[in-house]
């Protein structure tokens, strides 16, 4: 490819981005100073999750794309006077671009944001570190886990300007707190993972708006950071999760009987658990019949417990297979 058309194919993908971000003003990001440039960020990643919201993600998909090919562009034309003259207004594109990718991140289990170096290096002296500034952060979102939400910052979070930014950012940090709490406790993990889930979608489809889902993510986070004072470790709160997942049992057992067979079930997992054990038929095999007994001895509901050995089973293996990964 000639110069000719690489500034060719530039120019074109400068028109494309541009048409992006149509209806938004982003004169600061070009002529402001870095602050100037930092504080346009939010707004100009609120203006493209708000078309999301409205097209079910099409908008934000166009705009990743563009930019992707923007980037490509900028590359191939980057020895001409017209990419210079153009290279801060596609260091401005790149990090909204990265700000949506960091808040998309979990949601993809992959790591995404990553600046391209040698993008960097092309625009470092235009726009100094705005390409790589962490989104989040900038928005005031730089607390380590949802466990630290204060009832203030859950106020200034409905209040935020920029709500469908909050949102995101707020599902983010949903996100890795479900996985950081749940994560040897595949009943939690699954009721919370579905909750985010739901809401997220009726937020996308539109049945609730921004101010309504922020307020139902709250009590997600409320509800995932409570820890039930019923003297039973981890271990005996996840098996007795599996155990209480079938209302009917529940409504059969008391509460406490289901808490004696949980503390059974963590002494006869230690005492058949060896290394590897689940990738092991036999062993597999005799855990099932011990969790059976263990099930048919307290009179777990005759007609739920195939179901039962199956989610213990299950839960048995997950901090297991974790510690492998």
């Amino acid at each position: 490819m000639s110069e000719a058309e690489a500034v060719s194919a530039f120019l074109d993908a400068m028109d494309v981005a541009r048409q992006q971000l149509f209806g938004f003003d982003y004169a600061l990001a070009l002529d402001g100073s870095p602050k100037d440039r930092l504080k346009i960020l939010p707004p100009a990643i609120e203006h493209i999750l708000n078309k999301g919201v409205e097209d079910e993600g099409n908008s934000v998909k166009r705009f990743q794309d563009a930019i992707a090919t923007l980037v490509k562009a900028f590359k191939l034309a980057s020895g001409s006077p017209q990419a210079t003259d153009h290279a801060v207004e596609v260091a401005f594109f790149t990090a909204v671009r990265t700000g949506i990718e960091k808040l998309d991140a979990d949601r993809k289990g992959k790591k995404s944001g990553r600046s391209d170096f040698a993008i960097q290096q092309l625009v470092n002296n235009a726009v100094a570190s705005t390409e790589v500034v962490d989104i989040l952060e900038a928005c005031g979102f730089d607390r380590p886990d949802i466990s630290v939400l204060s009832e203030e910052f859950m106020i200034e979070l409905q209040n935020m300007k920029h709500k469908n930014l909050a949102v995101e950012a707020l599902k983010k940090l949903l996100n890795g707190e479900i996985g950081a709490k749940t994560r040897s406790n595949v009943v939690k993990k699954e009721e919370f993972s579905t909750r985010l889930e739901q809401a997220i979608a009726r937020y996308h489809n539109r049945s609730v708006d921004a101010i309504q889902i922020i307020q139902e993510l709250i009590a997600i986070a409320k509800d995932l950071r409570v820890v039930p004072e019923d003297g039973l470790t981890s271990e005996e709160r996840a098996f007795y999760d599996a155990l209480a997942q079938n209302d009917s049992a529940v409504e059969i057992m008391s509460n406490s009987e289901l808490q004696v067979i949980a503390t059974e079930l963590v002494k006869t997992v230690r005492s058949n658990a060896g290394a590897d054990w689940w990738r092991r038929e036999n062993v597999r095999a005799k855990m099932r019949i011990a969790v059976k007994k263990i099930l048919q001895r307290h009179v777990y509901p005759h007609d739920l417990t195939t179901d039962a050995v199956k989610i213990v089973l299950k839960q048995a293996e997950a901090p297991a297979t974790e510690v492998t990964r």
